[in-house]
């Protein structure tokens, strides 16, 4: 069997992309440390200033502060002047690193690359034992997870998400029953009862950590209108107007009967309103998505792995808008509209009626 020899030009061309891998994945790891430090959020208020002072402003210890800038300044996030020792974030780089930038916050995701160190080994098991992960080894992810979407909960889901149903602002302006599967830390759900008392809010989530710190928030913000149980999405009941589930179905370890169950308690005019992975359920209509390495390496580093561990269907990025919509429509949805919001690059929405 003859190999064919490789392209040398190719091969070089490679190479430095695989040198650029390497150094933006280090990248990536220290923006994750410079948003929980809070380093980006204390330069882009501060002019000019020496690491001891970025340190002192920081509450941080200036050796490690020093070689994080060192990083920042190699890998053009930060501007060094070496006269006067001084570093400074620019403004158009502020705007996709610190807190202030809401939803374009991008540092903000890059927290997730440390959390999937945390668990690489484990993942590497799996591909030899093709099992999954429990859930209980990714003890930050609610917490990064709500994070993350809070954001765009706070800017978008008053006056952006909901909208996309026709109606539904009047609706629950009126008084409606609502129900929010895998709610996690529940913001959602507090985000809508803020703004809509006079209807009810109901969170369900199988973790006892995100269901009290939906409690604990709610009862802060002195909402009568919301409650919060633990529970499975595969098992609801009741009755609601409106059902939401917020980037969380594709998780699932048994989607098709959570969807089945979201549709059986819906009531006779009720919508299920539905965030999930903008993206394709084929391959190869993603290669040019702008977020398709991270959408492949998210699923084996958490959703499909997790899906897994719980003897679920494991879809990862199977799940995609063409499986989203077989699905629904085998739950018994026959009317789907799907919807875009501006500043989400990470979800279509899906509006769904019997």
């Amino acid at each position: 069997m003859s190999v064919t020899a490789p392209d040398a030009v190719k091969q070089e061309a490679f190479a430095g992309r695989m040198v650029q891998v390497v150094n933006d994945t280090c990248l990536g790891l220290m923006a994750g440390l410079g948003h929980q430090s809070g380093l980006f959020d204390e330069m882009a208020r501060m002019a000019p200033a020496t690491s001891a002072e970025i340190a002192r402003a920081a509450g941080l210890n200036e050796r490690y502060v020093r070689e994080w800038l060192g990083a920042m300044v190699v890998g053009g996030f930060v501007d060094y002047e070496p006269g006067q020792g001084t570093y400074a974030l620019p403004p158009e780089h502020a705007a996709s690193l610190t807190r202030a930038a809401g939803p374009d916050n991008l540092a903000r995701i890059a927290q997730d690359f440390g959390m999937m160190g945390e668990v690489e080994q484990q993942v590497l098991e799996a591909f030899r034992t093709g099992g999954g992960l429990p859930y209980s080894a990714y003890p930050r992810f609610q917490g990064l997870q709500a994070e993350e979407s809070g954001e765009v909960f706070d800017l978008a889901l008053v006056n952006g998400i909901v909208p996309l149903v026709p109606g539904l602002t009047e609706r629950l302006r009126s008084g409606i029953e609502v129900l929010d599967i895998g709610t996690g830390h529940g913001h959602a759900v507090n985000v809508l009862a803020r703004a809509f008392p006079a209807s009810r809010f109901q969170g369900l989530d199988m973790s006892e950590e995100g269901i009290a710190a939906a409690r604990a928030e709610a009862a802060a913000l002195g909402l009568a209108n919301t409650a919060f149980d633990i529970g499975d999405c595969a098992e609801v009941s009741g009755s609601y107007d409106l059902i939401t589930a917020f980037d969380v179905v594709h998780d699932l370890a048994r989607p098709a009967r959570t969807l089945a169950c979201v549709s059986a308690a819906l009531a006779e005019d009720g919508v299920f309103l539905m965030g999930d992975i903008a993206a394709s359920s084929r391959l190869e209509e993603n290669i040019d998505h702008p977020l398709g390495p991270a959408l492949y390496t998210f699923s084996v580093f958490y959703c499909m792995s997790v899906s897994l561990g719980e003897g679920g269907e494991g879809l990862g990025t199977v799940w995609g808008e063409q499986t989203a919509r077989k699905m629904l429509g085998e739950a018994g949805f026959g009317r789907i509209d799907t919807q875009r919001v501006e500043g989400d690059i990470l979800n279509v929405y899906y509006v769904a009626r019997r």
